[in-house]
């Protein structure tokens, strides 16, 4: 027991080294592979999952030569905490004690709202972090979502997504931070920090996804190419995940389903080496997307077999195949025999993964401590609490919020509001695992009516469902069994029942004041109106609720409507009717009590959309940063948004001014400073999101009319006021440029600085001076912010 690698004082990369040189091919492919198993958490022992698109294995032929991953040990069904590591246990026993290296495995599991198990905390999904713009909570969400995959013997999580939102109609829009790559970059890289801690001893390997450009696919439809070209490539796709690897250090990347220019990203060189690698200088792992090796060869058909899959995988430079071995474990080796795969290049891999394990502490620690599981932790139940506060954002407001206690009978209405799964996106804990369990009853959470009865009481609360969402699940996704490809299913059962809306009109005219909770209802391909294969074409309020809407709004009652929902719905017909309409994007496990708190002023809401709300399907793709001519010629009327880009309202007022730009013409390798006074002139506390756009109006390839370059939330009491500064590098005014170079040129910059995209506040410019300039790798990436207080 003297080799090397079980000297725990040697460096990683040497204890890495001196494993590989120990080991058989068979042994190095298992470290390239996965399976997907139900672990037993009575008897310890454990069977293959049989999900969609697998081929039956035995688990323990699949294990005899050590393994890389283990998927989803915790988050493939309900299971308890305590039970669910005594049998992981049992599985890295058999990988440690009956193997001839004893490697264990890492765990991998999602983590996109919360660590994907029973028992803890579920956040709001990735566009109320987005809607936040607030770079240390959502640090923090990531701290707390890695002390609680930890404590489970969890190593791996499989977060954050770090696309850029396009099109609306893409199903997967609601596990995404947003449509700007600046605001994703900075959120995502913050997360990323949050889940690796410190060190990888103490934390979980963040998998940042998905790469690249799936978010740009042909109609917003799922897997669909992405028509994207190389400028736009680098100059909006691929900026969060360079952000993430340089700036956050993430160790892990999983690429994307979809091909870019007929290349599928599971099987680019250029993606995956040339850029991840060469260029960006990164050195974890890249995994694959659940079953995309396979798809090389089932779906794209750029890959004749299994074998030929394998070899185009792993020569683009993907490490590991998730979920299970479909492909890497009999199709590498043949693949070497046939040499088309260089053993070099299985080596690399290889050695990337066992360097992974060492940081992570694996081999000291294989075993997780089930006295010591300790899932939620009364603080992490705050920060739940105030990640749902902070992300509300009130879209219109006549100042009918916020509304008074003393409301002697409020009406609440809607299909959301008094369903907790309207609380949770697709990839929470409720919705994508214990919903296919229905003999396990899934954790209740507070929902509006519940928060709403518990403020007011139950006798001054009219509640009245109206009409539902959907009549039920549709089945789940199909694939045929010969060729592999998915079927289409019957799509999600939206209701067609009216028989709620007399009850509906009843009570909100039986009332001072009508709430109406209305919006989406996340599922997993097609089991839902948004989430993962939810895609749609039609951006209406789903189903029956436009026109519960409108008989609402025709009783002449007082409305307020509540959102609930994934993706930015078409409210054009809505919008102007209501007094207001506050909105959470699948607020978690408090977002409840978070919206009564908001609508009764316990709460001021101070979130901003970071996505534009087009007015309809149409209209997409819609996003606040496109490009002079996109409008059309003439403009086209329906172009205009609904709500803009980082739009937020209040229930107090600020106001802007004393802006300074210094200096006045920095060097194309210089820095400016710009910075403004802000003030509460309203009459209560509050946080407003100070955001600054920049906009090149001359330059060697069109840009955008504006571009996110900073943004800082203030909070003020009534009557104080703060300077806010952005220090911005001249490197982020950088773009691609006609040779396909990044580059630094000469001239005006023009600035703006206000409340959103729509509402600059404060107006400048600066002039670069001197040559244009060539920028390298190691260009700034972030601005930096400064707030300092001016009293009154």
């Amino acid at each position: 027991m003297n080799e090397p690698y079980r000297n725990a004082a040697l460096a990683p990369e040497k204890r890495a080294a001196d494993l590989l040189a120990r080991m058989t091919i068979e042994e190095k492919i298992a470290q390239l592979s996965s399976v997907w198993l139900l672990l037993d958490p009575e008897g310890g022992d454990f069977a293959p999952f049989q999900g969609m698109m697998m081929t039956r294995a035995d688990p323990l032929e699949q294990i005899r030569h050590g393994i890389g991953h283990v998927t989803r040990p915790y988050g493939s069904r309900p299971v308890e905490a305590r039970a669910g590591a005594r049998a992981l246990n049992a599985f890295q026993r058999r990988l440690v004690e009956g193997t001839r290296l004893g490697i264990p495995a890492i765990a991998h599991e999602e983590a996109l709202t919360g660590f994907m198990t029973e028992g803890a905390t579920q956040f709001p999904s990735p566009l109320g972090y987005g809607s936040t713009f607030d770079a240390a909570l959502i640090r923090a969400v990531g701290d707390a979502i890695r002390r609680q995959m930890r404590t489970a013997g969890a190593h791996q999580a499989l977060a954050p997504v770090a696309d850029v939102i396009r099109d609306a109609r893409w199903g997967r829009v609601e596990e995404c931070m947003g449509e700007d790559p600046y605001l994703v970059g900075a959120l995502v890289s913050a997360y990323v920090a949050g889940l690796q801690g410190p060190e990888l001893r103490q934390g979980v390997v963040a998998t940042l996804k998905h790469f690249c450009a799936y978010s740009g696919s042909e109609g917003g439809r799922n897997f669909a190419p992405a028509h994207v070209g190389p400028r736009e490539l680098a100059d909006v796709f691929l900026v969060p995940f360079e952000m993430a690897v340089k700036t956050a250090g993430a160790r892990s990347l999983m690429n994307a389903y979809q091909e870019i220019d007929g290349v599928p990203c599971a099987a680019s060189r250029a993606l995956l080496t040339e850029t991840l690698r060469e260029r960006w200088g990164f050195e974890g792992v890249v995994v694959a997307d659940y079953f995309a090796v396979k798809m090389l060869h089932q779906l794209h058909r750029v890959a004749a077999g299994p074998t030929e899959a394998a070899a185009a995988a792993l020569g683009a430079g993907l490490d590991v195949e998730l979920p299970t071995g479909e492909c890497f474990p009999k199709g590498l080796a043949e693949a070497l025999e046939r040499g088309l795969v260089e053993p070099a290049a299985l080596d690399a891999a290889v050695l990337r993964v066992l360097r992974m394990k060492f940081e992570l502490g694996l081999f000291e620690a294989p075993y997780v401590d089930t006295d010591a599981i300790e899932l939620e932790r009364p603080e992490e139940r705050a920060l739940a609490r105030a990640v749902a506060e902070r992300s509300l954002t009130l879209l219109s407001n006549d100042g009918t919020l916020p509304l008074s206690d003393r409301l002697e009978r409020v009406a609440l209405i809607g299909p959301n509001a008094d369903d907790p799964m309207a609380l949770f996106g697709n990839y929470s804990f409720q919705n994508h695992v214990a919903s296919h369990f229905p003999a396990h009853p899934i954790a209740r959470a507070p929902t509006l009516l519940d928060a709403l009865r518990a403020r007011l009481g139950g006798e001054r609360v009219i509640y009245a469902e109206g009409c539902r969402i959907l009549d039920g699940p549709s089945d789940p996704l199909r694939v045929n069994p010969a060729s592999g490809a998915p079927e289409p299913g019957p799509g999600p059962r939206l209701s067609g029942d009216r028989s709620g809306f007399a009850a509906a009109v009843a009570a909100a005219r039986g009332a001072e004041l009508a709430i109406l909770a209305v919006g989406d209802r996340a599922g997993h391909f097609r089991s839902g109106t948004v989430g993962e294969g939810s895609d749609a074409a039609d951006l209406r309020l789903p189903g029956l609720q436009g026109e519960l809407v409108d008989a609402v709004l025709a009783t002449g009652t007082p409305t307020v409507i509540v959102l609930l929902c994934g993706r930015p719905l078409d409210l054009s017909r809505i919008a102007p009717r209501p007094p207001a309409i506050l909105l959470a994007w699948f607020p978690g496990q408090a977002g409840g009590a978070a919206l009564v708190d908001a609508v009764f002023d316990d709460a001021n809401p101070a979130g901003r959309t970071p996505v534009t709300w087009s007015r309809g399907a149409g209209a997409q793709p819609r996003f606040y940063n496109h490009k002079a001519l996109a409008r059309g010629i003439p403009p086209l009327p329906d172009f205009e948004p609904v709500f803009a880009f980082g739009h937020g309202l209040s229930y107090t007022r600020f106001e802007y001014d004393e802006l300074a730009i210094e200096p006045s013409a920095p060097s194309t390798s210089g820095t400016v400073t710009v910075s403004c006074r802000v003030r509460n002139v309203g009459a209560r506390a509050g946080d407003e999101v100070v955001q600054l756009y920049l906009h090149d109006p001359l330059a060697s390839v069109a840009r955008p009319v504006q571009e996110l370059r900073g943004f800082c939330r203030v909070g003020l009491a009534p009557g104080r006021a703060a300077r806010v500064a952005f220090s911005v590098a001249a490197d982020l005014t950088a773009f691609t440029g006609p040779e396909l170079r990044r580059v630094v040129e000469p001239g005006r910059i023009e600035v703006m600085i206000g409340a959103s995209s729509a509402d600059p506040r404060l107006r400048g410019a600066f002039e670069l001076s001197g040559p244009p300039r060539r920028v390298g790798e190691g260009r700034a990436l972030l601005s930096e912010a400064r707030v300092e207080p001016l009293g009154g």
